[in-house]
């Protein structure tokens, strides 16, 4: 029995042994858990630098796409004040060749117009002038016209069929056509009331067949050119 009872004082002592070992090996994991609380916090630093320097990235990339959209805003309003002084220049520009165009239309218009005033004026000279040559022809012409009527007048009832009578009055009507054509007519006073500004009166005569005033005998015809007096009639005038 004392035997048995060391070996249950060895076995007991030998357990407690072993539980304050077992104890002593529990306990000592200690600096093991400091460690790896380091390393924890270290890591964990280094992911917050990490996400740090990624957050100041960011930061740096967010600024610079700021100062990029300023930049862009800012030169958007240069292109818009750019393009509203090209329109205001183009508009400017516009005006002033308007004004360059009406300018110089109104210069054309009244050039025109004083070309068309000129032109008038020596068509208008033009034809006074050829009337004038024409009245300095035409008169020289009457006294023939004149002759080929007394001629006419002074041949006899008997000789009116002759051929050489009937030569002079187809000339003579030719020349007469030939002053109508070229707007000399005859006045034919005789019977007409006495105007000075067409008739020339060489006598006044008494009539019973004529009122006063009026034209009693055309003594040499008178002719119209146009509108104005070739020759006057030189008449008598009842009185």
């Amino acid at each position: 029995m004392a035997e048995e009872k060391k070996k249950t004082t060895k076995s007991t002592k030998s357990g407690s042994a072993k539980s304050q070992s077992s104890k002593k090996k529990q306990g000592n994991p200690k600096p093991r858990n400091v460690k790896n609380m380091e390393l924890d916090i270290k890591a964990k630093n280094e992911v917050l630098d990490d996400v740090s320097e990624k957050l100041k990235a960011l930061k740096d990339e967010n600024k610079a796409l700021k100062e990029e959209l300023e930049a862009l805003k800012s030169g958007a309003a240069a292109t818009d004040s750019e393009a509203n002084a090209t329109e205001e220049q183009k508009d400017s520009k516009k005006d002033k060749k308007q004004a360059e165009i009406d300018e110089i239309k109104d210069k054309y218009q009244r050039l025109m117009a004083e070309f068309e005033n000129m032109r008038k004026r020596t068509e208008k000279e033009s034809l006074r002038q050829y009337d004038i040559g024409a009245k300095e022809v035409l008169e020289k012409l009457l006294p023939v016209v004149d002759n080929f009527e007394r001629a006419m007048d002074s041949v006899t009832d008997d000789n009116k069929e002759d051929a050489f009578v009937q030569g002079i009055e187809r000339i003579h009507k030719q020349l007469m056509d030939y002053l109508e054509s070229v707007k000399v007519t005859p006045m034919n006073a005789q019977g007409t009331e006495f105007n000075p500004d067409l008739h020339n009166a060489v006598q006044q005569v008494e009539s019973d067949e004529y009122d006063e005033g009026t034209v009693v005998m055309e003594m040499q015809k008178g002719y119209m050119y146009k509108d104005e007096v070739l020759r006057y009639s030189m008449v008598q005038v009842a009185n």
